[in-house]
């Protein structure tokens, strides 16, 4: 990511790194995590030691792989046609992680408008299911996506309390970043430094309130991975967000630290703004899934 202005100001043309062990340790940190994952969730007690193994070893590969970023930067091996690589390549980033959401989205969209409708019509009840009924969700047994009974009756989870709070956290957040942001502009590096705190305070609180709720949702409400359609799109989209703000929590946490160093200037910044594109982004996926998981 980019950072200071180059001390000789003599920047490479086009600065092109050496070979690099990091791509490949990265996805294997990846295999575990997603191996890991899979076995957990089917009931397999290893998979969660596969899936920590593989975070944890993800996450130290991420350190060295941006600590090697971040001294080729201060180094001065950075031109302006690096910062524009670093603009186009987060700009399709976040475009993928976009489509990723809209494939959720579209899921849900399609099992409450069309597949569950369909599934409840004449033609379809008189031959599959007489007793079927096409209601969503499907909170009871002999309902939606359960006709024979095997779904257990759960509760869903409504937009107060805990998701209007979460959604008040994540607003304020994006408030607070874009204080920080302005006030890198202007100078004013402690000013920065102070909302930059207080953003990354807000996304862990964030994540114990998604966390509060996770446990109330199987505890007291029954509501799991394996509710159905339900559950299934629930847990998928709330479950990735979450994900997400954990590694946007984690880029603002880093960049925080970054400032505490004397990295970044008001004119060369673009490791704190491709942070800030991110969490807004991420700011933006938690309003959608808030009125359409929460609200409709």
């Amino acid at each position: 990511m980019a950072g200071a202005t180059p001390t000789n100001g003599q920047a490479p043309y086009y600065f092109v790194p050496g070979p690099s062990r990091h791509p490949a340790m990265a996805a294997l940190g990846l295999f575990f995590v997603i191996l890991g994952a899979g076995q957990w969730v089917n009931g397999h007690g290893w998979g969660a030691y596969s899936l920590a193994f593989g975070l944890v070893f993800w996450l130290f590969v991420l350190k060295q792989w941006f600590g090697d970023a971040i001294r080729e930067s201060e180094g001065g091996l950075y031109s302006d046609r690096i910062d524009i690589s670093f603009r186009w390549s987060m700009g399709w980033f976040i475009f993928s992680e976009v489509m990723f959401f809209a494939a959720f989205f579209g899921a849900l969209y399609w099992a409450r408008v069309h597949s569950v409708p369909m599934l409840g019509n004449l033609e379809h009840t008189s031959i599959l299911w007489p007793d079927f009924k096409a209601l969503w969700p499907s909170t009871n047994p002999g309902m939606t996506a359960s006709p024979a009974g095997t779904i257990e009756a759960f509760q869903t989870i409504g937009p107060w309390p805990l998701p209007t709070i979460n959604t008040a956290l994540l607003l304020t957040s994006g408030v607070t970043l874009t204080i920080a942001h302005h006030a890198l502009i202007a100078g004013n590096r402690s000013k920065t430094i102070q909302f930059m705190w207080m953003t990354v305070l807000l996304g862990v609180i964030f994540l114990v309130v998604q966390g509060y709720e996770y446990a109330h949702a199987y505890r007291d409400l029954n509501l799991k991975l394996s509710s159905g359609i339900f559950g299934s799109t629930f847990f998928m989209l709330t479950g990735f967000h979450g994900f997400h703000v954990f590694v946007g929590m984690l880029m603002l946490l880093f960049i925080t630290l970054r400032l505490h160093k004397g990295h970044f200037t008001k004119d060369r910044h673009f490791g704190f703004e491709g942070a800030a594109w991110y969490w807004h982004f991420v700011d933006v996926v938690w309003l959608g899934l808030y009125v359409v998981v929460y609200w409709m």
